[in-house]
């Protein structure tokens, strides 16, 4: 809600003026430079050289350039500012829609309402950004990039999922203006906060390059001696490895025959405890639940387990063909900061004619699923936004059966393709990066990609990719991964004529198998097959990290990669 923007600390006064000329300026550039002074000036050239809409970018940069006063973290609030109110805008005008639409059929009014969640979840996402730059000194903001970055690219991804919703062309035309303007102010921001070394050198600044805050440098490992993600705190090492021994003590346990406080994961949740420091931590005994279940976004540091991925299930049967929203599909839904899973199955049983029909959705910020299962056909595992971390997992799916657009690394993981209905083909994945500085990207690493028993027979005849571009900038890398030989040898398949094959970014690295011969692979201008150093790129502490911190300092570290 736009009151709750302003609630945050965020100035609405400031952003009126900037709001009402991002439409125009979204194109075109601000003429009143020759009124500033020349620091000013060039230092709002500074701030918006590395960035897509330079015109936006100098236009939401206005009235800040005016206070002679104003440091690195105003001007970055600044463009926060704007971007907050471009949202705002949005939100109001898929409320008015909404409320206009009452008496219009039922999937518009669930897409609007669809929207209506996207956009307060982007507004969170924009305060807490505001938030951190506010409170950071510039050793503790640039520490905290990758956070900042994942922030901000949630944003965009949830301005788009809302935009893909609307099925009423007259409504979506009356969306896309704000939407498009929102997507492009935040993608500014994300070039700005992704140069800020060249930001503090602008204002005399300079990071120092020894470790910052005293913290202790660590390699940039994938998993550590103990088998889980450097990431994780000491607490949470220690909850997986008691679990892993059998010792973990859960707050609530879950059992459909009555032995454990709540019949239902739903009613576990509902007892999500206020003021929570540390984890819940959710035991779900053997059982197939029938439930929809959502974590929402204030149950954060949630560990639910159960007793193995085909014993405890969390299973659904809605699916677009009856009627929902992708997005609405999701047998589970992970929203809260922090979500950890173990042991536990996902399923969608609409079967492959319901087409879009989810498992499990994700849009948690540093989530981890560890022996965990989604099973479905399309659209299996929607990885939406956020840093998210899978291992030891196995997924299966037909059609673009790991999508969305968050930073993630599926690793060590099992991924199954199965068969389709007559007369379609098969994609692994579709990755959703809409801007070209979002920090997000689908990484598969030292998996194997095989077909079902049912496929086999009609592997050749069948034909499977390992994925297709669904937005412009999508950014997928298979490394270090097994192939199997029904991955057709093209390797990657179009999305719709020549969209996105210049802008998009796929690459394979160190793959094995008779499927990961490159020699007959796409030649699109966005595909490459990459050498170690930048494969090492989107190694776990690198991509879900962001180690930008430790670069800095030149000391050496492990990459992750096999060889």
């Amino acid at each position: 809600m736009i009151g709750k923007v302003a609630a945050s600390g965020i100035s609405l006064i400031l952003v009126v003026g900037v709001a009402l000329a991002v439409v125009a300026v979204v194109n075109h550039g601000g003429d009143d430079k020759d009124n500033k002074p020349s620091s000013q000036v060039k230092m709002v050239e500074t701030m918006c050289s590395q960035t897509n809409y330079k015109g936006a970018c100098e236009q939401s940069l206005g009235s800040v350039s005016k206070n002679s006063s104003a440091d690195y973290k105003d001007y970055i609030k600044a463009v926060l500012e704007a971007t907050a109110e471009q949202v705002s805008k949005s939100l109001n005008l898929s409320q008015s829609l909404l409320t206009d639409s009452a008496t219009s059929n039922a999937t518009i009014k669930m897409s609007l309402e669809d929207c209506n969640e996207m956009l307060n979840l982007a507004v969170d996402q924009l305060q807490a950004s505001f938030s951190m730059v506010g409170d950071s000194d510039m050793h503790t903001l640039d520490d905290r990039n990758a956070e900042l970055r994942s922030w901000l690219s949630s944003v965009i991804t949830y301005s788009e999922t809302c935009l893909d919703g609307v099925p009423e062309p007259k409504l979506q035309a009356q969306l896309k203006d704000t939407l498009r303007n929102a997507s492009a102010l935040t993608d500014n921001a994300l070039a700005i906060v992704s140069e800020l070394s060249k930001v503090l050198e602008a204002f005399g600044l300079k990071l120092d390059p020894k470790p910052l805050n005293g913290r202790r440098l660590l390699g940039a490992t994938e998993i550590g001696e103990d088998g889980f993600p450097t990431w994780f705190s000491a607490a949470d090492r220690k909850l997986m490895a008691a679990h892993s021994n059998g010792n973990v003590k859960p707050n609530a346990v879950v059992a459909k025959d009555g032995s454990g406080q709540f019949k239902t994961i739903a009613a576990a949740l509902a007892a999500y405890p206020k003021n929570l420091r540390g984890r819940y931590v959710i035991y779900v005994k053997a059982g197939v639940y029938n439930e929809y279940i959502t974590v929402e976004k204030n149950m954060v540091n949630v560990f639910m387990y159960g007793d193995g991925p085909r014993k405890t299930i969390v299973t659904g049967n809605k699916s677009n063909r009856g009627g929902f929203s992708t997005f609405k599909t999701a047998s589970f839904s992970a929203i809260g900061q922090g979500f950890i899973a173990k042991s536990m199955g996902f399923t969608n049983t609409a079967g492959p004619e319901g087409h879009q029909a989810v498992a499990l959705r994700v849009q948690s910020e540093m989530s981890a699923f560890f022996n965990c299962r989604m099973d479905a056909y399309q659209d299996t595992l929607y990885v939406q936004t956020g840093r998210q971390f899978y291992r030891n997992c196995v997924i299966s799916g037909t059609i673009d059966f790991i999508f969305g657009d968050s930073s993630c690394v599926i690793q060590n993981s099992l991924i199954i393709v199965r068969r389709p209905m007559d007369n379609q083909l098969n994609t692994v994945t579709a990755q959703g990066r809409t801007q070209s500085h979002e920090s997000t990207g689908l990484v598969i690493h030292n998996c194997r990609i095989v077909p079902e028993q049912k496929l086999t027979a009609d592997r050749f005849k069948i034909q499977t990719y390992l994925g297709r571009p669904w937005k412009e900038y999508s950014r997928t890398v298979i490394m270090e991964s097994t192939l199997g030989d029904f991955i057709n040898p093209a390797g990657w398949y179009p999305w719709a004529g020549d969209f996105a094959l210049n802008t998009l970014y796929y690459a394979e690295y160190g793959n094995r198998g008779p499927g990961a011969n490159t020699n007959r692979r796409v030649k699109w201008k966005g595909f490459k097959v990459i050498n170690r150093n930048e494969a090492l790129q989107f190694t776990v502490g690198r991509f879900l990290s962001g180690d930008r911190w430790i670069r800095a300092t030149g000391v050496p570290y492990l990459s992750g990669l096999k060889h």
